[in-house]
């Protein structure tokens, strides 16, 4: 129904964003949203996913069309709905997790919050072979390198959207003490951190 939507990005939340079109604020839910933290107030294109349940209308938002793609195919698997792959996408080593899927990785699949042993399977059973489309060039690597922060009201942010993306308080604990040795960064840099730090642990 929808295809994208061009607005100023008005607040950045943990696990969505405002967009405003129209004098409309959109509500969109999003894989790391703190990724436009420095687009505020700025125009931007937002590719959408309209989402219908029984008891209410939820709209998805991707910066990039690839994105987007991945999310259609992994709410295709069965046993991954929305926000499940939405956590998935937020580790945002999308080249990582379709090379996982190809080579039959399910451990590493297993290490993202709701995916168990079952569900990882059929993540390979149904994708293994049909992400020709996206290939690993298709999406930048993440920056796994890059140094994270300690306690600041940015890496709160960070910590409150990995709980959000359903991470347990007791692996967020953990995150933020292996990230308050780091020096200060952005929201989204603690949060990339954070997510390599528990898909690694």
């Amino acid at each position: 129904m929808y295809e994208y939507m061009v607005g100023t990005v008005v607040d950045v939340q943990p696990s969505y964003l405002v967009l405003q079109v129209g004098g409309v604020g959109y509500h969109l839910l999003m894989a790391n949203p703190f990724r436009l933290n420095d687009r505020l107030g700025q125009e931007v294109k937002i590719y959408l996913y309209l989402n219908v349940s029984q008891d209410q209308l939820s709209l998805f938002g991707f910066p990039r069309q690839d994105e987007k793609s991945l999310f259609l195919k992994l709410i295709n698997v069965s046993g991954i709905g929305p926000k499940s792959a939405l956590a998935i996408l937020a580790n945002e080593d999308h080249a990582g997790l379709i090379q996982a899927i190809e080579n039959e990785d399910r451990q590493f699949l297993q290490r993202f919050p709701g995916v168990g042993k079952k569900t990882a399977s059929q993540i390979v059973l149904d994708l293994k072979g049909n992400l020709q489309d996206l290939t690993s060039a298709s999406f930048p690597q993440s920056s796994a390198e890059a140094k994270e922060a300690a306690t600041n009201p940015a890496l709160e942010e960070a910590l409150l959207a990995l709980e959000a993306l359903g991470y347990s308080k007791r692996e967020v604990k953990k995150v933020k003490k292996a990230l308050e040795d780091q020096d200060d960064q952005t929201s989204d840099a603690y949060i990339r951190q954070g997510l390599d730090m528990l898909l690694h642990q």
